[in-house]
């Protein structure tokens, strides 16, 4: 259970609750305990009067009306009781759930970039929700009937010893094979059950995949091959659940056998007593209610077990994600005042899932207020310098300052609430059109947002939709064209006010009019902030104060439009092509 400490926090935190919930277990299993006893008491009284009829008959009957008294008092008081254990303990392992996911959520949040090159979405999902679901069930069930197990155990074996030692010792005979089965059975529960949470991540991986990329199954008509791939992967995943299952159904057999044993050897034992006058009618009644009233906390130890091991597998898997140390930390902790003067340093990067060496001894300086145009091949280093601007990564060799200072020392929060970013890929969200352009200011006025669509050229398709802003969107913002994506994800970044806008080729789905509409609104937007703009096309790039040309991750040319289409080069070539 090294894993599960993980958890001993949540439950220092809910210790009041679960302290109470331990309390009320014991007293309703107290009262369980004490109904066979008084059902055994009630058999003796009827005994006794068909042994003794001399006796008055009214004397039976008032004994007989007290157990029954005393029987219906502990059945009640143990119902209610029950009640409340469930409203505490199984509470509390739902408030462990919550915080358990925002604990998972708030990690996701704190990790790099780079984690979610290297990791799938079905994964992490999956960790989010079925592993957290086994966890909870350990913090709840399991431990509820562990603690139910115990006080039954401890309390009705106190009462047998009481009534008839021996007899006693006959009956628990059984409990210590059944305890050898399920610790050889529990080790085979891990490894089962670590396997088919692995698969479980695997089916919810290629199923949100197979989802976000519907369009271009069907577009390259690949249904049947992506059924069939579904199909093996979901047979592969059948055949690891029912092999967990297998192992998990011998529990109960064994459980009922041995139950069962032990009924015979009351009875055989028992009988062979009460003929010798050791023990009474009753007692033998009531050692077989005890019997039975043990087999459900017996048959929860094979569950509990198999809940624990479950949850174990499922807690390490979170504590993979959990232990994994953000790349990009913040290293100030003081909010940083971002004026946007950049200025990179013999900067070397190279990602580390391809080792591709994506920038080699870049150096440029962009002054606060000024535009800079970076244009170059598919491939030469472009995105990545807005990526490095925006701490998304950081560099191998060189350095980075932003207003003088190094990009580490800022505050990380501060400098990404001072970038406003439009990615070449527009990514919106399931939502109406209108929230999707007020996450770049959450509290905007709808004039705000009206105002930002039209700077954006995207406010005249908006009022074309049947509910305008309030038009929901589908999964990444299917329900838009490409360049109806762009102008949404531009106004959210207008919107925002940032000291620092970036543009990430923004532009490549927008025809040339539209995009020369955008610009001449982007010069009154950008003014007095520090922009850069990665293209494709002089367009975007003619009106900046300074152009840089990337090729393999080298700085091949800079300077002003009139200086390059002057100079002979990628920039000169390029523009002689869009002017033919």
């Amino acid at each position: 259970m090294k894993e599960l400490q993980h958890l001993n926090k949540y439950f220092y935190k809910y210790r009041v609750q679960i302290i109470i919930g331990i309390l009320i277990t014991i007293g309703s299993k107290l009262f369980t305990v004490f109904v066979p006893k008084f059902i055994g008491s009630i058999i003796d009284v009827v005994n006794n009067q068909l042994l003794q009829p001399e006796v008055d008959e009214t004397i039976y009957r008032a004994e007989l009306l007290k157990f029954i008294l005393l029987l219906l008092g502990s059945a009640v008081l143990s119902g209610i009781l029950t009640f409340w254990m469930r409203q505490t303990i199984i509470n509390v392992s739902r408030y462990i759930e919550f915080d358990l996911k925002n604990e998972i959520y708030q990690q996701y949040q704190k990790l790099s970039l780079n984690f979610y090159k290297k990791n799938r979405t079905g994964d992490l999902m999956n960790r989010i929700s079925e592993d957290v679901g086994k966890v909870r069930m350990y913090a709840g069930p399991a431990i509820m009937y562990s603690i139910n197990t115990l006080t039954l155990f401890a309390v009705a074996l106190v009462f047998m010893f009481r009534q008839a030692p021996m007899l006693t010792l006959y009956t628990i005979i059984p409990l210590p094979i059944l305890s050898v089965i399920i610790y050889k059975i529990s080790s085979e529960i891990h490894k089962r059950s670590t396997i088919v949470q692995q698969y479980l991540s695997k089916l919810s991986t290629f199923s949100q995949e197979t989802f976000s990329g519907i369009s271009v199954i069907k577009a390259y008509g690949i249904e049947p091959e992506t059924s069939v791939n579904f199909d093996e992967l979901s047979e592969t995943s059948k055949d690891k659940q029912l092999s967990l299952v297998r192992i998990q159904a011998l529990f109960f057999p064994m459980m009922i056998l041995l139950i069962g044993l032990s009924n015979v050897l009351v009875i055989y034992i028992g009988g062979k007593q009460y003929m010798n006058g050791e023990i009474s009618l009753g007692t033998i009644s009531e050692f077989i209610m005890y019997v039975n009233l043990l087999t459900w906390p017996v048959a929860t130890v094979g569950w509990v077990t198999s809940i624990v091991q479950e949850a174990e597998a499922s807690q390490k898997r979170i504590n993979e994600f959990l232990n994994t140390k953000p790349e990009i930390q913040n290293h100030n902790h003081q909010l940083s005042d971002i004026k946007g003067d950049i200025e990179f340093k013999n900067v070397y990067f190279t990602y580390d899932d391809t080792n591709i060496q994506a920038l080699k001894n870049i150096s440029f300086k962009v002054n606060s207020g000024e535009t800079l145009a970076i244009i170059g091949k598919t491939g030469s280093g472009k995105s990545t310098i807005l990526d490095l601007v925006g701490r998304l990564y950081d560099v191998d060799k060189g350095e980075i300052q932003i207003d003088n200072q190094p990009i580490e020392s800022l505050n990380l929060y501060s400098l990404r609430d001072a970038t406003g970013y439009v990615p070449q890929d527009a990514f919106l969200f399931s939502d109406t059109i209108n929230k999707n352009i007020k996450f770049g200011k959450e509290n905007a006025t709808d004039d705000e947002v009206i105002e930002a669509a039209k700077l954006a050229q995207v406010h005249k398709n908006i009022i074309k939709f049947n509910n305008k802003y309030d038009t929901v969107l589908g999964e990444r913002g299917i329900t838009l064209s490409g360049g109806q994506k762009q102008r949404v994800s531009i106004a959210r970044a207008i919107i925002k006010k940032p000291q620092i806008m970036l543009f990430d080729d923004c532009l490549s789905a927008v025809d040339t009019e539209t995009e020369e509409k955008i610009l001449n609104n982007l010069k009154t937007i950008t003014e007095g902030k520090t922009t850069i703009i990665v293209s494709h096309r002089i367009s975007s790039a003619k009106n900046a104060d300074q152009i840089i040309v990337l090729d393999d991750g080298h700085i091949v040319q800079s300077g002003t439009h009139e200086e390059l289409i002057n100079i002979d080069g990628y920039y000169k070539e390029l523009y002689l092509k869009t002017t033919k």
